[in-house]
């Protein structure tokens, strides 16, 4: 395959990318969209972090505020970041406790491009003069860390 048919190959397949559409109303791993990795046989670090995520406390309906950061080794294929965009932002009219928001989005993502790692870590803002920071990890394996 020429270099060049590599990088138009992905654009040809994503939904999402080069298009407006309505942000999804809950979240849904098929929202996410991925693409081949054109570099499989080295492992490198892809880092995407927002301090933009929100969701909704499970008991009180008030916002939850949090950086998240999503960090992984891609093995075959790489998310497609607008798809990942549009996924997390799905979270914001969700209740649903923090813990289960990163396990939920690192057990998403794992089962949609299955990484040779990956970690997803959420500081949650302050809401009774505590912060909470959860962090989940996969291996490929099925080792897990943390």
């Amino acid at each position: 395959m020429k270099k060049s048919d590599r990088n138009e190959q992905p654009k040809k397949s994503l939904q999402l990318l080069g298009t407006s559409s309505a942000l999804p109303q809950t979240p849904s791993r098929d929202i996410l969209e991925t693409f081949p990795n054109t570099h499989p046989s080295r492992g490198y670090v892809i880092r995407v972090d927002t301090r933009d995520f929100s969701s909704l406390c499970p008991v009180t309906g008030q916002p939850d505020f949090a950086e998240l950061v999503i960090e992984y080794v891609p093995a075959i294929k790489c998310v497609e970041t607008k798809s990942l965009k549009y996924y997390l932002a799905s979270f914001r009219n969700t209740p649903s406790f923090n813990e289960q928001i990163v396990n939920r989005i690192l057990d998403d993502l794992v089962a949609v491009c299955d990484p040779r790692s990956m970690t997803v870590e959420g500081a949650f803002a302050a809401r009774g003069g505590l912060s909470l920071t959860v962090t989940a990890s996969h291996e490929a394996g099925g080792k897990k860390r943390k």
